[in-house]
């Protein structure tokens, strides 16, 4: 199984010593046959474009090369389709999923007219948000730390035709497999019993491991990997923390790298938040904190949870912009179907040092300055990072230039209070309308600096209510006909 991957290579992300003489220079000395060019749309979905490496030149990074924006979801229409795709030199690796020596890159998307950056580019979003955070004063960097969770099948069906809908998936170590005949050894893991047990009930440790190889390999940081708490393969693999931009292009060659890597040993990944009914969904619980001078602006030591009142307003801008926020860091109608009361939904409007039924966590395994963040719970890893990140941090900044208070920290087991105490609580919303709705009503926070445009916004919104809301809600449920055929 180990010889399934060629030789891998990194290339340094230090972008003080690449440029584009240099990435010309290795393409030659690593004798690249492929350059592969990639980007990201606004909805989190990745695609490429490959071209021969005799075709490189300084040019291709100075000025990039075209495509048709009409074909890609929100972009531009067909009389305005001609965009240019500009590979970002720092962000080259050796592609280790393709039998010619290929070398990859994120891209970014350039107005060919203006010859300015797309307004549309997630990543220039990215860009602009850091730009923001400078011009404010509040700190010069923003550090992120998510924790994307996934399952790992061993199939998946799913079909939707006039008279049928159906879905099926399945994994050899699932508790719905504990009575199958055959070649049947048992080590099942019950339904929310997948945090942390050992081989051989934990079937996957040797893949995760495979998988944090070619990451590392790669040039992402993964540092940790392990079972999470639903059946079927639930999984984490942990990522070091990163500035906003690298962060959200690591999460993108997280998701490409993990997929591929599955692929090759026959099994299925997906980041759906919740493919499996009563059992724990998939979130990308995400660590932040905001720093200025080499200085963490969260910590505050002797404070509750030596959290400065910049931390605490942060949060404030995180509870008042929630669903602003939610559409694009909760961004699909399965996002809900975890977002629910039980199986520890971070649905409570709340923060709270330890407590796991908030929506915002401190974590608090060490004292120290450089630890000091806040975890924000509620976004899943079917988000696009670049949208996603530079949301929360908007909602961050404005929190802490209006000084918005949010609830006072809350300790106890929320799961465990009265329903008077309950109903005081606010909760994120209830469904990607929810969500989507509230977007087109707040999003005034998103266009400071404009960092966000409102053609960007309209544009997201329109394809969440037409292309996913509208589609879902238009469809019968199978569970309607259990509810509903007889009567």
């Amino acid at each position: 199984m180990d010889t399934i991957f060629d030789p891998i290579y990194t290339i340094s992300q230090d972008t003080k010593k690449i440029t584009n003489l240099n990435i010309l220079e290795l393409i030659k000395e690593y004798k690249i046959e492929f350059i592969d060019l990639k980007f990201t749309d606004m909805f989190g979905r990745t695609h490429h474009y490959t071209q021969t490496a005799d075709k490189a030149d300084e040019e291709l990074f100075k000025v990039g090369t075209g495509f048709d924006g009409s074909s890609i979801r929100g972009y531009q229409s067909i009389n305005q389709s001609d965009m240019l795709m500009r590979p970002d030199p720092t962000t080259g690796f050796i592609d280790p999923f393709f039998d010619h020596r290929t070398m990859s890159f994120f891209c970014d998307i350039i107005d060919p007219v203006k010859r300015v950056r797309y307004s549309k580019d997630p990543r220039y979003v990215a860009y602009k948000t850091l730009d923001y955070l400078n011009t404010t004063g509040i700190a010069d960097t923003a550090y992120f730390g998510p924790e994307p969770e996934f399952f790992i099948f061993d199939k998946v069906k799913y079909e939707q035709t006039y008279n049928r809908a159906m879905y099926e998936i399945d994994s050899s170590e699932a508790y719905w497999n504990s009575g199958q005949t055959g070649d049947n050894l048992g080590y099942k893991i019950g339904y929310k019993q997948g945090y942390f047990p050992t081989a051989p009930h934990d079937q996957l440790h040797n893949l995760r491991s495979k998988m944090v190889e070619v990451l590392r390999n790669c040039g992402v940081n993964a540092n940790l990997h392990h079972h999470e708490v639903a059946t079927a393969g639930q999984t984490e693999i942990g990522l070091d923390i990163e500035e906003l931009v690298r962060q959200a292009d690591t999460l993108i060659m997280y998701k490409y790298i993990i997929k591929n890597v599955a692929n090759r040993f026959n099994k299925t990944v997906t980041f759906m938040p919740k493919p499996i009914f009563m059992d724990n969904g998939s979130g990308m619980h995400t660590h932040i904190s905001l720093w200025k001078e080499g200085k963490n602006t969260f910590y505050e030591f002797n404070r509750y949870a030596d959290l400065s009142d910049t931390a605490v307003h942060f949060i404030g801008g995180l509870f008042k912009h929630i669903n602003s926020v939610l559409a694009f860091a909760a961004p699909t109608t399965n996002s809900y179907r975890r977002l629910v009361p039980g199986y520890e939904a971070p649905i409570n409007l709340v923060y709270s040092a330890r407590n796991r039924s908030a929506s915002v966590r401190i974590p608090m395994y060490s004292s120290a300055e450089k630890a000091k963040r806040v975890e924000f719970r509620c976004p899943d890893p079917t988000c696009n990072p670049y949208l996603a990140f530079s949301a929360m941090i908007m909602a961050g900044i404005d929190g802490i230039i209006n000084k918005i208070e949010p609830p006072p920290p809350m300790d106890e087991d929320i799961y465990e209070l009265s329903p008077a105490e309950k109903k005081k609580i606010q909760s994120t919303p209830g469904s990607l309308k929810e969500s989507i709705d509230g977007l087109e009503k707040d999003y005034e926070f998103l266009l400071k600096g404009n960092v966000f445009s409102k053609d960007l916004i309209n544009s997201y919104i329109e394809h969440k209510r037409v292309s996913e809301i509208d589609q879902v809600a238009l469809r019968p449920h199978p569970w309607e006909f259990s509810l509903y055929y007889e009567i």
